[in-house]
């Protein structure tokens, strides 16, 4: 009994060692400005670190050379300035020195990892650590002087490749990049442009868009998604919107007045816009095609299900994606809208760059579409094989520009694509089939013993 309370007490002490050693070793790191710990229920250890990075990582002579080639700036002498620098969040979730570290190349914000409950799909499922960072010009990791022209893919997979160069002496095993949506579209960028940086890729619901306005998500909605029936009722519904505008018209200005929302384009317009959104918002979340409100249901709850599904502070200038809206507008793209059928009932005759006219001001709607980015990781998945799990949802319009539309993965020995039917824009691994789940998950072990 005596020898197994000192060894309970040995590894007691041991663990409470390395705990102090791993504060200890982020603090040294050069480029971290500070660690706080945080609180977890789920790790022995988790930790915010602000990373110190350069606004313009291309000037501090991090820039691969086919990123330099590709990235333009408005301003020539852009590429070359010293545009200072800014923190960047990254937290750091511990399970052990030796299990594997799940990288979450997040697109946005990554305020939810400070929670005490936190924990991301795979890490929760192999037992990893976890290290998440928060996307340039997202959340608290901001530059002070905000200029667009340094909000690139190229930077950020920067900003990646910089965390994982300064961990990986920390965590030695193997590493695994994931993300969801946009967080999934960096995943696959950060693969193509450093493919040995991690070990495995598994980006979810991923658009790749060769464009503005990509063009395959209208014929997607319009003819493909669901059932003919299901479609129908959608477009019914629509129709009403438009048809009986003099009846919703009155309560959608009330509603915008209600909540201060301004806008760069008449209002009327707006109301046609939040109208040809509901079918791409209706889908991707995979909202019951029975909840959507039928010939019987009353003005009011027609007009609560179209402010629900959509609401107008999408398109408001006081929107929190400005930030997204520069990037799809640079180089990310994005999706258009087919109004034929409500020709006639609306106030607009297309909604050809709407994106630019409505969603981003002076000078950012000036900004070019480049799609050097969809060629190159096009080019990058057609000649290689890496070890890489897309997940998909089959109703999910982000689908319709997904690499599921067009990489035959029965040519590749590793990667792997996974589209779970019926499945929307919240598909993760758990959403499919268990004989499925075990195919997935059996292959990504696999690859981490090798």
């Amino acid at each position: 009994m005596k020898k197994l309370l000192v060894s309970i007490l040995a590894i007691f002490l041991a663990f409470t060692l390395t705990a102090q050693q791993l504060k200890e070793t982020l603090e040294s790191i050069e480029s971290v400005a500070s660690v706080q710990k945080l609180e977890s229920s789920v790790f022995s250890q988790k930790y915010l670190l602000k990373v110190t990075r350069p606004v313009n990582p291309e000037a501090a002579g991090e820039m691969t050379p086919d990123m330099q080639t590709y990235v333009k700036y408005a301003d020539p002498q852009a590429r070359r300035r010293d545009a200072g620098t800014f923190e960047q969040r990254v937290i750091v979730c511990h399970a052990g020195f030796d299990r594997p570290t799940v990288l979450v190349t997040e697109g946005y914000w990554a305020d939810y990892a400070l929670r005490p409950n936190y924990c991301e799909e795979l890490a929760r499922l192999l037992n990893t650590n976890i290290v998440v960072v928060e996307y340039r010009y997202f959340g608290e990791s901001v530059p002070e002087a905000c200029d667009w022209q340094y909000l690139t893919v190229a930077n950020s997979l920067c900003d990646l490749h910089h965390v994982v160069e300064m961990l990986k002496p920390v965590y030695a095993g193997k590493w695994i990049s994931t993300g969801i949506s946009k967080g999934g579209q960096t995943t696959m960028f950060y693969r193509s442009y450093y493919p040995d940086d991690v070990d495995i890729s598994v980006p979810y619901v991923a658009p790749l868009n060769k464009s503005l306005e990509d063009g395959r998500h209208e014929s997607f909605l319009s003819d493909k998604v669901g059932t003919a029936a299901e479609r129908k009722v959608i477009e019914d519904y629509m129709m009403r919107l438009v048809r009986d505008r003099e009846v919703f018209l009155p309560m959608f200005r009330e509603f915008v007045a209600s909540k201060g929302y301004e806008f760069r384009v008449p209002l009327d317009e707006i109301y046609d816009l939040c109208v040809a959104e509901l079918r791409y918002a209706i889908w991707q979340w995979g909202t019951p095609i029975d909840s959507v409100p039928g010939p019987d249901s009353s003005d009011e709850e027609a007009f609560r299900y179209l402010i629900g599904i959509n609401d107008p502070d999408y398109f408001s200038l006081q929107s929190p994606y400005v930030a997204f809206n520069v990037m799809a507008a640079k180089e990310l793209g994005y999706y258009g809208y087919d109004i034929r059928p409500f020709r006639g009932h609306m106030s607009i005759v297309n909604t050809k760059d709407y994106l630019r006219r409505v969603m981003l001001g002076s000078p950012e709607n000036t900004f070019e579409f480049d799609n050097t980015l969809y060629r190159h990781v096009v080019k990058f998945l057609k000649k290689n094989d890496p070890k890489m799990i897309y997940i998909y949802g089959e109703v999910d319009p982000w689908s319709a520009s997904g690499v599921c539309e067009w990489l035959d993965d029965s040519k590749k020995e590793n990667l792997r694509i996974y589209v779970k039917e019926g499945g929307s824009h919240s598909t993760r691994i758990s959403s499919f089939d268990e004989n499925v789940q075990d195919e997935i998950l059996g292959k990504i072990r696999q690859w981490l013993e090798e």
